[in-house]
């Protein structure tokens, strides 16, 4: 008599539906899984718009079917197939995260987590800038004021280093350090908890040195806010701020679209039109596939002047 209602109580724990709080539950179990301060912000965003989507949609279950509908309606949306792709890997992984708390069916979460990704076709361009574009964009700000400074001391790192954003907000005096006899970023935690040393040109060094003083900073964040009387306040800024600052020297010097994340680019391909070797720039940008920085050099095969033209072993002429 008493296995009636515990079977009763087996059968329901399997949910198919999910309402909102079961949902934010299994998000924020997904974002607890995440060290990366990229990948949270990026599965953050990718959860909210799919949990949106699906509680304004009339549903029977969270399934295979219902997110293969999502994934319809991503590509209705002329997104790009990484971008669908992302979005669809933060479905999967809010289901296993939902079954494994038990507030979905694991069969359910397996269906799921089958949906397959979109295609991509062809190569996605980068935004590159030349050495001339990035020149003008460090100077863009105004030397004379303190927020103009700042910003100079900051876009020469971003472009000379290739910081990522969350890197460079959280940099502190004590990071900048000599490496046998060169100024170098030591031991910057990267993306996925990478920690790399990261060399600093001494001209970026002597904007950085400008900034500090002028700021009076001699402890803790590098960057920090600048208020309309013109004093550094507070203890850091946001990535965010650093989004802005970038957008607003590039449109001062007549460019479009440029995000910080091409500084970075910018940064490899410029190393690389230098003469810097590949395994260097890998070091540099902290990319744990070597693959990764090829892709950020957007290099193009040439033929008519081959690199194995001339490699010593032709016959003289």
């Amino acid at each position: 008599m008493k296995q009636k209602p515990n079977s009763r109580r087996k059968r329901s724990s399997n949910k198919c539906i999910l309402r909102l709080p079961d949902l934010e539950h299994a998000k924020a179990a997904v974002l607890n899984s995440l060290n990366s301060t990229d990948a949270k912000r990026g599965y953050r965003h990718a959860i909210e718009e799919f949990v949106d989507w699906y509680c304004s949609e009339p549903r029977l279950a969270l399934n295979r079917i219902v997110v293969l509908r999502c994934r319809s309606h991503l590509e209705s949306r002329q997104l790009a197939p990484g971008t669908i792709n992302l979005r669809l890997g933060a479905v999967r992984r809010l289901a296993y995260e939902a079954a494994d708390c038990g507030l979905l069916s694991a069969d359910l979460a397996a269906g799921i987590r089958r949906v397959k990704g979109v295609k991509k076709l062809g190569v996605r361009l980068g935004n590159w800038l030349t050495a001339e574009q990035g020149q003008a964009l460090w100077q863009a700000p105004d030397a004379q004021r303190l927020k103009g400074k700042r910003d100079r001391a900051l876009l020469a790192l971003l472009l000379a280093c290739g910081l990522r954003r969350h890197e460079a907000v959280a940099l502190t005096l004590h990071h900048l350090q000599q490496r046998e006899e060169h100024w170098a970023i030591v031991d910057l935690m990267g993306k996925g908890g990478h920690v790399r040393t990261v060399p600093v040109p001494d001209w970026v060094r002597s904007e950085l040195d400008k900034w500090l003083a002028a700021a009076g900073i001699d402890g803790g964040r590098l960057f920090r806010r600048v208020n309309k009387i013109e004093r550094a306040w507070g203890d850091g800024m946001t990535e965010k701020a650093v989004w802005h600052i970038v957008k607003e020297s590039a449109r001062s010097i007549g460019l479009a679209k440029v995000a910080p994340h091409d500084l970075r680019r910018t940064c490899a391909r410029l190393c690389h039109a230098s003469g810097g070797e590949l395994e260097q720039i890998q070091f540099l940008l902290g990319h744990v596939s070597v693959q990764t920085t090829e892709r950020y050099l957007g290099c193009k095969q040439r033929i008519r002047s081959a690199v194995n033209d001339r490699i010593g072993i032709e016959p003289n002429p």
